[in-house]
């Protein structure tokens, strides 16, 4: 069985640790600079490091939910270490930095994934599924609203919140954009932005993403159009609803809508499920969540910036 450690418990690092009670696994402890975590350690009853360092001896593999910006660091420590990881998105800072880790990664034959949480949402997996049936994709519109909390302070939307659009894009469809184009706001800090638009550009359809922690709703859905049917899915019920539809100049033809009873389950826990079983070489075949998806997600978000900034469409690559 897996010896793993939390290295960070923050909230996140906090449901980290609820999610990998519930799966087995052998949890002996986490590790935080703040010290007064030593009693979240004794509610779990676990092993307090206050240097992760010194947890590393203890473990086979560590799952790292500390600030973005410390992530490069503690990831490239954790894999010279010989320990596996789970990274919360995204890996680094930059695509090129998080390029560097995942080949450190597979060099050295140790699992390196990241947080991309709705990978493992039964409702984007069955959305996945059926997307052959839909037709043709003429457009996708999608909405990640974060109004509930403050905003982050070491990222803006588009790394933060736009990250997930895109690899739910790029693991839906299996393709990436050719080109993209994005507007930003800065209402909150002159550095990071707290509002945006995205246009993704495809051979043969386009995605429009909005972005916000300022909007009064907090949303998180999609919607996939396609030249035979129409579907919609909400990230947080997890609910999918098929609306068949053919349009002509001639007539529209219409047929009830579907709601699909998706058995709603707990994303995170999956996905520390999976990490655990690939550290255990249980389902090394499957191509999930290795790492190698982060680089397109976080060059995007690269990209976004750039065009917001330079106000002009912008090549990915």
């Amino acid at each position: 069985m897996a010896k793993v450690g939390v290295i960070g418990v923050g909230k996140w690092g906090i449901n980290h640790l609820k999610s990998l009670k519930e799966i087995k696994c052998d949890l002996v402890g986490i590790s935080d600079v703040d010290v007064k975590k030593r009693d979240v350690a004794r509610q779990y009853g676990v092993d307090f490091f206050d240097d992760y360092h010194k947890m590393l001896g203890e473990v086979d593999a560590v799952t790292v939910t500390t600030p973005t910006d410390l992530h490069y660091k503690v990831v490239y420590d954790c894999l010279q270490a010989g320990k596996h990881v789970l990274v919360e998105k995204p890996i680094a800072e930059s695509s090129k930095l998080s390029c560097k880790l995942v080949e450190f990664a597979q060099s050295n034959d140790l699992v390196l994934s990241v947080g991309y949480l709705y990978r493992f949402n039964n409702a984007i997996l069955r959305l996945k599924e059926i997307l052959p049936e839909i037709g043709r994709i003429q457009y996708v519109t999608g909405r990640y609203m974060h109004s509930t909390k403050p905003p982050r302070r070491d990222s803006g939307v588009m790394l933060n919140l736009g990250i997930h659009v895109f690899d739910i894009l790029n693991f839906m469809t299996g393709r990436i954009p050719n080109s993209l184009y994005a507007s930003k706001k800065n209402l909150l800090s002159p550095v990071f932005e707290d509002s945006a638009s995205i246009q993704l550009n495809y051979d043969d359809f386009f995605a429009t993403i909005e972005l916000s922690c300022m909007h009064p709703e907090k949303a998180r859905d999609i919607w996939v159009i396609g030249d035979k049917e129409t579907v919609y899915v909400d990230f947080f019920s997890q609910i999918l609803k098929r609306f068949p539809l053919r349009v002509t100049y001639d007539a529209v033809e219409r047929r009830d809508m579907v709601e699909e009873k998706i058995i709603v389950n707990e994303p995170l826990r999956d996905e520390l499920k999976y990490f655990v079983d690939l550290v255990g070489k249980k389902n090394i075949d499957l191509d999930m969540n290795i790492g190698k998806e982060n680089y397109y997600t976080t060059r995007i978000c690269e990209l976004c910036l750039q065009s917001a900034e330079k106000k002009k469409e912008v090549v990915v690559k």
